[in-house]
């Protein structure tokens, strides 16, 4: 399944881009409920260049028959993301902790300018997810990218409140 999605932030691009390579976000975003109880697993890099680990849970609700295939308990993936700061653009994948050999996503993010001068910033993603799952795979991929545009537009107050110090 494609998916695209954008989202609009009140701060500037290179804020919002540096926030997203920031620990103290995901402190943040852990503290808010619903967030999928993001936890920092990893990351490397200086300057420009910054590669991020943090793990996620499922948080969203699947249908009677995709549960009978897939346990919703066992929705866990590594979000794997290299982030390249003068560029604000960041490609992921999601690594599996469970049904890996069912379970493939990834794609890429970036942030822009809403307008010259406007101090607000559209984060735009693309990406790529397949469920191998007899009969319910498209329901879950459905349910997938519907919880995960839920997050990340639950992202965005948590972010701005993160930027300003609150």
């Amino acid at each position: 399944m494609r998916f695209d999605l954008t989202q609009r932030f009140n701060a500037a691009p290179d804020d919002v881009a540096a926030a997203f390579c920031d620990p103290g976000f995901y402190e943040a975003l852990a503290a808010t409920p619903g967030m999928g109880d993001p936890k920092l697993v990893g990351r490397e890099g200086d300057g420009d260049q910054v590669h991020l680990k943090v793990r996620y849970r499922f948080t969203g609700e699947l249908s009677a028959a995709a549960r009978a295939v897939l346990d919703p308990a066992k929705l866990v993936w590594v979000e794997d993301s290299h982030h390249d700061l003068a560029a604000r653009a960041v490609t992921f994948r999601m690594l599996p902790d469970h049904y890996a050999d069912r379970f493939r996503a990834s794609g890429r993010y970036w942030f822009e300018a809403a307008g010259q001068g406007s101090g607000v910033t559209l984060r735009r993603a693309e990406g790529d997810l397949k469920v191998k799952a007899p009969l319910v795979g498209g329901a879950v991929e459905r349910a997938i990218v519907s919880g995960l545009r839920e997050r990340m537009d639950d992202e965005v107050a948590v972010l701005e409140r993160y930027l300003a110090g609150s």
